[in-house]
């Protein structure tokens, strides 16, 4: 059994990491970290786990994290780096949730989280957690950046054709919606009901952190000059992403073969989901399952090509990810305990 330790686990990711774990079949739950909730039983605040999660938070300094096999963090960016040092000499494998560990460039990371980095020395080693694209380096790895929600949509539904050299890599267009659950559970005006609800916003048009992060890891396939354009919006549902992926050919190319692209490269991928082409993918298809699912268009026949990606934004796009990455470190089948089928209605 693989014993497993979870700081943060009061937020959104957090409980969402306690659901797939606790009926995950290799997996014993050590501790769940809490400064403020110390020694409340989790199923108190998360009557959901009632009868599954019989433990309690603890304050981090009780929890005995080194005890573990790996450790998630399921936190604010900032926490993961001050302490993956003294875990990672213990012999704990570390898995992040949020941006500690997913950008190679102190610089680039400093600028866009307004912090410095105190473990710069472990960036060359962590692994980017996004399976599809990078198996073999996860598999090894004893640190996982997990991958922000929206550049794993952005790079699944891109990374065929940037592969295949089919695009205009220089012009991308990435329009992207995403459930208010994507902000983090706090208390905050701008996601209050009566604020978020019958309502419907961009933000962050002129420079969003999951940016720099995606023109990283898709300069990885492809030798051209990257250009996006994205533009993140919050939709009012409770979870789900959508994004719509604009990007001009560069050559002809069939629709049966733009679709072939897609089938070929995700065929054997168990969370990656090529619909027919033409096909329109809902949010509500993935809800709370570690799915991705893709579907290619081609308006009038003509040089753009447009890729529609859905997933649920705290699975796939968060916590499922997570323990995605999890099973491979621990050389398990990535599919254990993630077998959820989506939720509908």
């Amino acid at each position: 059994m693989i014993k497993v330790g979870i700081v943060g686990g009061t937020g959104y990711t957090g409980v969402e990491l306690l659901r797939i774990l606790a009926t995950h079949p290799q997996v014993q739950l050590q501790a769940v970290t809490s400064r403020k909730e110390d020694g409340m039983p989790v199923a108190e605040m998360y009557p959901s786990l009632r009868g599954r999660v019989d433990i309690a938070f603890s304050a981090p300094e009780k929890a005995r994290l080194t005890d573990c096999d790996v450790v998630f963090f399921a936190t604010p960016h900032g926490v993961a780096m001050a302490q993956a040092p003294e875990l990672l000499a213990a012999g704990v494998k570390v898995i992040d949730l949020a941006a500690d560990f997913r950008l190679q460039d102190t610089a680039v990371f400093e600028k866009w989280y307004k912090m410095p980095h105190s473990c710069p020395e472990l960036l060359k080693e962590a692994a980017y957690g996004l399976v599809e694209l990078n198996r073999d380096a996860i598999k090894k790895a004893r640190l996982v950046g997990n991958p922000g929600c929206y550049p794993t949509t952005m790079q699944l539904g891109l990374a065929p054709l940037l592969k295949a050299g089919v695009i205009d890599a220089s012009h991308i267009i990435a329009d992207c919606k995403s459930g208010v659950s994507g902000a983090g559970r706090k208390a905050e005006v701008a996601m209050l009901f009566s604020e978020a609800s019958d309502n419907f916003k961009a933000y962050g048009v002129s420079g969003h952190r999951h940016s720099p992060e995606t023109l990283e890891q898709l300069s990885k396939l492809t030798s051209d000059k990257l250009g996006l354009l994205f533009t993140p919006h919050l939709v009012p549902m409770i979870r789900g992403m959508h994004s719509t992926l604009y990007a001009r050919l560069n050559r002809e190319v069939d629709n049966v073969t733009l679709q072939a692209l897609f089938e070929d490269a995700y065929k054997n991928e168990p969370f990656v989901d090529v619909m027919p082409f033409g096909s329109h993918p809902e949010t509500r298809s993935t809800r709370s399952s570690n799915m991705l699912r893709i579907a290619v268009h081609r308006p009038g026949d003509g040089d753009t090509v447009v890729v529609l990606v859905v997933q649920d934004n705290l699975v796939k796009g968060a916590s499922g990810q997570a323990v995605q990455c999890m099973n491979l470190m621990f050389g398990l089948d990535e599919t254990t305990g993630l077998q959820h089928v989506p939720v509908l209605p």
